[in-house]
């Protein structure tokens, strides 16, 4: 089932939820002798009309998520902390099911795989052997009206130039993707360009570059993909981890990183899990993400 159904069901959609109303059972066997029944559902809408209707927005799907005791805004009796949320009832349990039934599939059906819990916190080291101290960290872009936050290495600008005087009328801004979807949006803002400006005629071939490499000179022309008015800041380097420190003392040495990548547990641990489990190369190290 596609997520936009899963979506549309959840919010109650009759004309899709009725589609998913007779399940259809995958496995019995031993999983029927200890009371567990996998079943399926066989959804009867076509694909076009799942792509065609339309998806609630961020703010639906929360409200919804939140009066049924999926999750709930964290810390919003103190007026929230925005991107955090908490599992509510329902939430837990259902995160907890998945997680199960994720680790039955993948850790304790095979014997070719084992189960790892590492720490979220490691030695400052490992990621400075790791690369992640120095790279792990994109260009970023905020957008002053809108105060939402951007790539700068997956958006595009260019100028507005008329082919008759070749005046630089102005700047279109889009954001990565298929050269046809890049085209089709910024001719979409070269229009709205041409007609707040009382012009006509037509404009250059657009030549895109990355917006990392634009000049100050240009941002302040540049349009925001969420305003449509120039209002990003100059690109600006993100650290993508999370710095916290270890111990009483709030000085440099004290400072560690919850670790950005999962794995990196796994491979710190390989020569452990070899020593001491039952197992040849090659074999799997499952671990969940915290």
């Amino acid at each position: 089932m596609k997520f936009s159904s899963m979506i549309l069901l959840l919010l109650g959609g009759s004309r899709v939820a009725t589609a998913f109303t007779k399940p259809r059972v995958l496995q019995m066997g031993t999983q029927a002798r200890n009371r567990h029944v996998y079943a399926t559902v066989e959804p009867t809408v076509t694909k076009e009309e799942v792509e065609t209707t339309k998806l609630p927005d961020m703010e639906e799907i929360v409200s919804l998520c939140k009066r049924r005791g999926i999750i709930f805004p964290s810390s919003e009796i103190y007026n929230g902390f925005a991107g955090f949320f908490d599992y509510g009832p329902l939430g837990a349990e259902l995160k907890r099911n998945i997680k199960d039934a994720w680790w039955r599939n993948f850790v304790t059906q095979r014997e070719d795989v084992v189960g790892l819990d590492s720490s979220i916190i490691h030695n400052p080291t490992t990621w400075k052997s790791s690369g992640h101290l120095d790279g792990f960290s994109d260009p970023m872009v905020d957008c002053k009206e809108t105060k939402l936050r951007f790539r700068a290495d997956q958006l595009f600008y260019s100028p507005v130039i008329l082919k008759d005087s070749g005046e630089t009328i102005g700047y279109v801004c889009v954001q990565e993707g298929n050269d046809e979807d890049m085209v089709k949006d910024a001719k979409a803002q070269t229009k709205a360009i041409l007609k707040a400006k009382d012009l006509k005629g037509e404009v250059e071939a657009y030549s895109f570059k990355v917006l990392v490499d634009a000049t100050e000179e240009e941002m302040a022309q540049i349009p925001s993909p969420a305003s449509g008015k120039p209002t990003l800041t100059m690109p600006r380097d993100f650290n993508l981890m999370f710095e916290t420190r270890v111990g009483a003392a709030v000085d440099s040495d004290n400072i560690a990183y919850l670790r950005p990548e999962t794995a990196q547990g796994i491979f710190i641990n390989f020569k452990n899990v070899l020593a001491t489990s039952r197992v040849k190369i090659p074999f799997g190290i499952a671990q969940i993400g915290k």
